[in-house]
């Protein structure tokens, strides 16, 4: 596993206060929707915005591009690695 994706489930797992270890969630498994384990939900979304522009300085300013990126951890972690941010 990628340095750059468990530490995003890292992050994910203590900013959205879940009780997983990180090294368990799939890279292509879904964050959001009731039917997902970890169920995340608009708050934990926003949390998690906040705390990846804290971690790495990126800003998610369009919501339809932002639900893209949130889809799971291969997803984040692309769009970080793009954004020149894969630095943990």
């Amino acid at each position: 596993m990628s340095e750059l994706k468990l530490a995003l489930k890292t992050l994910i797992v203590r900013t959205c206060d879940k009780d997983y270890d990180p090294a368990s969630i799939a890279d292509d498994e879904a964050l959001f929707g009731a039917g997902t384990r970890l169920a995340l939900d608009s708050l934990d979304a926003l949390q998690l915005s906040m705390a990846l522009q804290k971690k790495f300085g990126v800003r998610l300013t369009d919501s339809k591009e932002t639900r893209r990126i949130f889809t799971n951890v291969g997803n984040l972690a692309a769009w970080l690695e793009g954004q020149g941010k894969a630095a943990v």
